[in-house]
């Protein structure tokens, strides 16, 4: 298989700041933006949130309409996590709103709230979430494309909808079904013809079933006369890389023990075992992270490559394992030796 011509991007989500100052988070936030345009990264996934109170941001509209400003070439992807509890009128609404404000550079996910303070808003459990963002897609696409709808679902009523501001869009909008294990989000895919974004595509689950959904989405497409193809399937793994595996170790000293204990606590999610001596090394073992050098970095790519089939674009999970000035580094790293291995035509990137 030519490990060629793979797409780059950071998937920016919710993590527990240092100093406890979302004013500082955001404009970090921002200046990563920045950072990642002038190295050469095609896209930046802006995380949105409202449910654990701790996003940093909770309006892609006003963050995408400040990054867009500070940068000239990056695409912006914007993961809406709400989906299942916006009506579809206003979700698509706001899609062309931030469509239009980053002058066309944005692709959208649709996906449910993972964390279970979003079950205790909307008091619907996860499963019945996911149900209603996938039925909520069938009344999101023909509003995007500027037709009329009268469709019940559970926040659509019977009552005629339709966007009179889609019509301003030279083009359909990009939108992707976010999947994390179950098959659902690949099938949703293919019925519409949409991309995919597999969040956890380095968990042990996640991982496992690549090849097997990217299947299901195939054969719901041809079912229902649509294409699916894999330059629209992302894929998300964490990483940090530093010159040798040794320094890569003592950067993610700095917050590593915070992100798991963030995701332990307030997402309910155990990333690594509780009596785990090294929790690092566990991540690496297990080939959820890659923490090491720009070579371990392209073994993990090439792993996800032939697991799944071939895919479109690699997303680095966005993290405060090290601090500023070495998480800047590995962003540098990864651009200047690992992208290259994967892009033909692309000359080395400069730090």
């Amino acid at each position: 298989m030519p490990y060629q011509d793979l797409k780059f991007g950071v998937f920016l989500a919710t993590s527990p700041t240092n100093d406890g100052n979302p004013a500082n988070a955001l404009e970090n936030e921002l200046q990563c933006v920045q950072f990642l345009d002038e190295s050469g990264y095609e896209y930046v996934w802006i995380a949105e949130g409202r449910s654990p109170g701790s996003w940093s941001i909770t309006s892609a509209e006003d963050f995408i309409s400040k990054a867009a400003s500070r940068t000239k070439n990056i695409h912006f992807g914007v993961y809406m996590a709400s989906g299942h509890f916006q009506h579809p009128l206003k979700l698509a609404d706001r899609i062309v709103q931030i469509s239009q404000m980053a002058e066309g550079r944005v692709t959208f996910c649709i996906g449910p709230d993972a964390h279970p303070s979003g079950s205790a808003i909307t008091e619907r459990k996860s499963t019945v979430q996911q149900n209603d963002v996938f039925k909520n897609i069938d009344v999101l696409l023909p509003l995007l494309q500027g037709k009329a709808i009268i469709k019940k679902t559970s926040l659509s009523k019977s009552a005629e909808a339709k966007l009179e501001s889609a019509r301003h869009l030279n083009n359909m909008v990009e939108l992707n079904v976010a999947s994390q294990i179950s098959p659902a989000a690949a099938r949703t895919a293919g019925i519409h013809g949409l991309g995919l974004l597999s969040i956890g595509a380095t968990s042990a689950g996640g991982f496992d079933t690549l090849a097997t959904n990217w299947e299901i989405g195939e054969r719901a497409a041809k079912i229902n006369n649509q294409k699916v193809h894999r330059k629209n399937w992302s894929l998300l793994g964490p990483v940090h890389i530093a010159e040798s595996k040794e320094q890569a170790f003592e950067n993610v000293k700095f917050g590593l023990d915070a992100w798991l204990a963030y995701f332990r606590e307030v997402a309910g999610i155990s990333i690594v075992p509780l009596d785990a001596q090294d929790p690092a090394s566990s991540m690496v073992e297990s080939g959820l992270a890659v923490i090491g050098t720009p070579g371990d970095a392209v073994a993990q790519i090439r792993r996800l490559q032939e697991q799944s089939g071939g895919f479109g674009t690699f997303l680095q999970m966005a993290h405060n394992w090290a601090d500023g000035q070495h998480t800047r580094k590995s962003i540098e790293l990864f651009a200047r030796y690992v992208i290259p291995e994967f892009q033909s035509n692309r000359d080395t990137i400069k730090a």
